[in-house]
């Protein structure tokens, strides 16, 4: 029986959990301090809920991040020092270089393995292995319907009245994507560092009032030829927010815990 430790227990993580096949077993939480409580009442006594890496009683065989980049900065160096391997959702945090910095020397101290998870998008492998032989292009289009933007900088940068048709709103690196708009920056950060790079990497941000669900298009050209995605992201039923195909992503890593074969 294989154990994963859960870092944040919300709705992506509780799908998670419920979806876990029967040879790994969830054997700890980390929580916030406000929600522990809430949460051991929730699942009882089998499951270590803890607030922090520090208190952990059994290592388990893998740690996967679900609870936001908050959550990640607060917790990952910690894990990876116990050498625990580390899943991470919250991509986006890593384009802060001192924190990517930080996990990589961390991980390569303690001689264990961080892994990138592919979230709300599909073709990363694809991405990665074209960039072993050279990748000359790689544009992300991120097409939300308005309500999905308000909130945001782009706010400043859209005229929600008088907005009848799509436009461009944002055009740039995914480096500045994920400055501008960091609650957006996962989908654009985990492509960028599978391919050309933050910097390299060409974010078009795009507002649709005819849509009903995000839409991601992703285009690669390079030695390989030329790659192109288009995919529709349908939320959790559990919570609108959450993409469906990450926590998918999360319960993938899980499952390879016991897998002989990995695709």
């Amino acid at each position: 029986m294989k154990k994963v430790m859960f870092i944040g227990y919300g709705s992506m993580a509780r799908k998670v959990h419920h979806m876990l096949p029967e040879t790994v077993v969830l054997s700890a939480i980390i929580a916030s301090p406000k929600s522990a409580d809430k949460i051991r009442a929730e699942l009882g006594d089998d499951i270590e809920v803890i607030t922090s890496i520090n208190e952990l009683f059994n290592t388990p065989d893998l740690a996967v991040e679900m609870a936001g980049q908050s959550g990640l900065e607060a917790h990952a160096v910690g894990v990876l020092e116990r050498g625990i391997p580390l899943g991470i959702i919250s991509v986006g945090a890593l384009t802060n270089d001192k924190f990517a910095c930080v996990l990589q020397d961390t991980a390569q101290k303690n001689d264990v393995k961080i892994h990138i998870l592919a979230g709300a998008v599909a073709g990363i492998d694809g991405i990665n292995a074209a960039n072993l032989a050279g990748l000359n292009e790689v544009t992300y289009q991120g097409r939300k319907k308005p309500d999905s933007w308000r909130g945001s900088y782009a706010d400043e940068l859209i005229d929600y009245d008088s907005l009848e048709k799509a436009e461009v709103f944002f055009t740039g690196s995914a480096r500045q994507a994920a400055t501008l708009f960091p609650a957006n920056s996962n989908v654009a950060a985990t492509i960028a560092l599978a391919g050309v790079g933050l910097d390299d990497t060409k974010v078009e941000l795009i507002v649709d009032p005819t849509l009903e669900h995000n839409i991601h298009h992703i285009t690669a050209k390079g030695v390989f030829g030329q790659l192109e995605i288009s995919m529709t992201g349908l939320p959790l039923a559990e919570n609108p927010k959450t993409s469906s195909l990450a926590a998918f992503s999360a319960l993938r890593l899980c499952c390879q815990l016991d897998q002989v074969y990995q695709i």
